[in-house]
């Protein structure tokens, strides 16, 4: 399958981030975003409230000269961020009294809000979800549509 550099780069830091448990929801350089934007924390002035879509002065502004953060548009990070979160079982726009996850960073919670940012990219890219695996379930007549090569070792 044919995707674009962006989506390629991003996939692979968050790949890379959540094997070698480098990837928390609770910390900007490490989360979604902060792993797509080479662990820089400079993103989290694109909005005034973590986790939410509204652009602040500054993402304002950086959305109307058409900055782009590694292939990203400041409305783009926004809603990969929010939607990381709120699959990770965050409220959004983070506050302390809102609800959070027990365990925000096991691998069910992580793999959860992964999942959610992959589909996202995906859309954003104008790419099939590459997550998604409900093709191998496919039947005509009874048998598969599709054929799972096996991969050995």
């Amino acid at each position: 399958m044919k995707t674009t550099q962006r989506l390629e780069h991003a996939l692979a830091k968050l790949y890379n981030a959540y094997h070698n448990n480098r990837l928390n929801p609770e910390d900007c350089t490490a989360c979604a975003v902060g792993n797509i934007l080479d662990n820089q924390d400079s993103w989290k002035h694109l909005s005034n409230d973590h986790g939410s879509l509204q652009l602040s002065y500054v993402g304002r502004v950086h959305q109307s000269l058409g900055r782009k953060f590694n292939g990203y548009s400041p409305q783009e990070i926004l809603q990969i961020e929010k939607v990381f979160l709120d699959a990770c079982g965050f409220k959004t726009p983070l506050c302390h009294y809102n609800q959070k996850p027990k365990n925000p960073t096991s691998n069910d919670t992580l793999f959860n809000g992964l999942v959610a940012v992959v589909e996202l990219l995906c859309v954003l890219d104008n790419q099939p979800n590459i997550m998604d695996y409900s093709k191998l379930f496919e039947q005509e007549n009874g048998e598969p549509v599709y054929q799972l090569k096996a991969f050995l070792a």
